[in-house]
């Protein structure tokens, strides 16, 4: 894995470098929103899955703070699938979803959540985003 990835940052800003700790570990979180999360240095860096390609692939977060949209995963990146990432614990998911609420449509981090009738944000409820997926 790089250390270094290239995302969109804040709107206007264009693309940054984002330093990724080595040996970065993803966690399964089991919510199709935000479905990895990982514990670095004391903060949670968390991946929310948006509507593609009406949105950004991926978003970026760090203890709940935007701080990148993702177009494309980097190809030195471990494959992120459910099967191959370690599962969180049930204290630590419900950690992670609780720091994360009400973030899940794309946009709720500006305060101005999605509701596009083109794409599924709006189906993106606190229930739903808490679901399990297996």
């Amino acid at each position: 894995m790089t250390n270094e990835w290239t995302v969109t940052g804040p709107p206007g800003a264009g693309a940054i470098a984002l330093p990724l700790p080595p040996g970065t570990s993803w966690l399964a979180t089991g919510s199709g929103v935000f479905p990895y999360a990982a514990r670095v240095e004391g903060r949670w860096w968390v991946l929310r899955l948006n509507d593609f390609p009406e949105h950004p692939l991926l978003t970026f977060f760090v203890d709940g703070r935007r701080v990148a949209d993702v177009n494309d995963v980097p190809s030195d990146w471990q494959r992120l699938t459910d099967a191959s990432a370690p599962v969180l614990g049930a204290p630590e998911r419900a950690e992670i979803l609780d720091l994360m609420a009400v973030l899940g449509p794309y946009g709720a981090e500006y305060g101005t959540p999605c509701t596009g009738d083109w794409c599924t944000c709006e189906l993106l409820t606190e229930a739903y985003v808490r679901e399990q997926v297996d």
